[in-house]
């Protein structure tokens, strides 16, 4: 699987919730709302600035998902990520 033009493939990271006496504790919750993180799994040839195995955090509601293999992909714009650790 390989992406093209200026679309990007990336797998999202499970969310770490915190748990203290059965209570689940979520920290800057607008932040997890609007933003995930995820790695790149692959990149289209007009995207400049990522490369494979880059984690990144993008607007969540952007971008849709792509079952593949058994695992489930997310497939957004290059302009919908906001950073690269």
């Amino acid at each position: 699987m390989k992406a093209i033009n200026n679309y990007v493939i990336v797998k999202k990271f499970k969310k770490e919730l915190k748990q203290e006496s059965g209570l689940i504790l979520t920290e800057e919750l607008s932040y997890d709302d609007t933003y995930a993180r995820a790695n790149v799994i692959s990149v289209g040839n007009m995207v400049e600035g990522l490369k494979e195995g880059d984690v990144v955090h993008y607007d969540s509601r952007m971008g849709h998902n792509l079952p593949w293999k058994g695992d489930t992909y997310r497939v957004i714009k290059n302009l919908d990520v906001v950073l690269v650790e």
